[in-house]
């Protein structure tokens, strides 16, 4: 990952949004505070990481709760339900 400042930054803003579409660039104040910049597409892929792995551990957290039901082969009411549901 490239850092700078936001001196430099705004001295060379098109070189650094350049690089910024092929790895994140920080910028790190003088006051400590570090922003990341990166390509919009990177952001939207990371949120849909975090909302994936959310999924997944509320999933889990459902499954180490117990709050689930076992699904057992040749158990007709949840496939009765949702047949009638797709039907409407």
């Amino acid at each position: 990952m490239e850092s700078t400042n936001p001196k430099q930054f705004r001295a060379e803003l098109k070189d650094y949004l350049d690089l910024a579409a092929k790895e994140p660039i920080r910028i790190q104040r003088r006051s400590g505070e570090n922003y990341i910049l990166l390509k919009e597409e990177s952001y939207q892929e990371l949120q849909n990481e975090i909302l994936s792995l959310q999924r997944r551990l509320l999933g889990m957290s459902q499954i180490v709760s117990e709050s689930t039901r076992e699904y057992k082969v040749g158990d007709r009411s949840r496939l009765s339900r949702l047949k009638r549901k797709r039907k409407k």
